[in-house]
């Protein structure tokens, strides 16, 4: 993670549990890349307890951004974010998920 502007992590005494990590272009916009969250520890506020510790970092940027699975747009939802009716997410990777 050590390329990423921002991370913010949480720990249940030794034990990572949770991790956000966002880069920025310094004035503008930020991009949320990766949110992950222990499965035993889901459902106790860590995921929304960093996407709020991130969304403060950037609260004077014009965007923050989050590229969503479908089945997780709920939760992002539920955290302020919006689904754009006016533009898509595009990419081209080698990896499958």
């Amino acid at each position: 993670m050590k390329n990423f502007k921002t991370v913010f992590s949480a720990w249940d005494g030794e034990k990572l549990v949770g991790m956000v990590c966002a880069m920025d272009d310094g004035i503008m916009n930020a991009y949320v890349h990766y949110l992950l969250v222990d499965p035993e520890y889901h459902g106790k506020t860590i995921g929304r307890t960093l996407v709020n510790m991130v969304k403060d970092k950037y609260k004077d940027y014009m965007r923050v951004v989050v590229v969503a699975y479908d089945d997780e747009l709920h939760f992002y939802e539920d955290c302020g974010f919006k689904k754009s009716d006016k533009c898509s997410p595009m990419f081209i990777t080698s990896l499958w998920t």
